[in-house]
């Protein structure tokens, strides 16, 4: 049985990366060390941000950190106001992608880039709006 989720992404500048996400989420990080930044999310998952070269000592997994191409993940935020939070994530310096948008699955989403070209998605069920 999974006890807790914790989603990690691997970053270029971490203080940057921080500072991004305090801002898109509102919130201080519950964890701010070198090497490992944590953020609480509601449903008791844990976004983490680590420096590239921290996985790169860990694992010795260059190749797959610094593969080019493209976003390589997508963080799918569920959200009372998406177009509120793909705004707050523009201003705090993601590159806007697409705004929010009904989309044929149900959701109104919109997607930015992170500081370090990670997709987030800001979503709410349609029927909420």
């Amino acid at each position: 049985m999974v006890t807790r989720a914790h989603f990690i992404l691997f970053v270029a500048d971490q203080a940057r990366s921080t500072a991004f996400y305090a801002s898109v989420l509102g919130a201080a990080p519950q964890l701010d060390v070198p090497g490992m930044t944590e953020f609480e999310l509601p449903g008791g998952a844990v976004l983490g941000l680590m420096p590239v070269d921290g996985i790169n000592r860990l694992l010795d997994l260059p190749h797959a950190v610094q593969a080019g191409g493209g976003p390589r993940s997508e963080l799918y935020l569920m959200v009372d106001r998406p177009d509120e939070w793909f705004g707050r994530a523009v201003r705090a310096g993601g590159a806007a992608i697409e705004p929010p948008v009904l989309r044929d699955w149900g959701h109104v989403a919109g997607y930015a880039l992170d500081p370090d070209g990670h997709l987030v998605a800001f979503a709410s069920d349609a029927q909420e709006l």
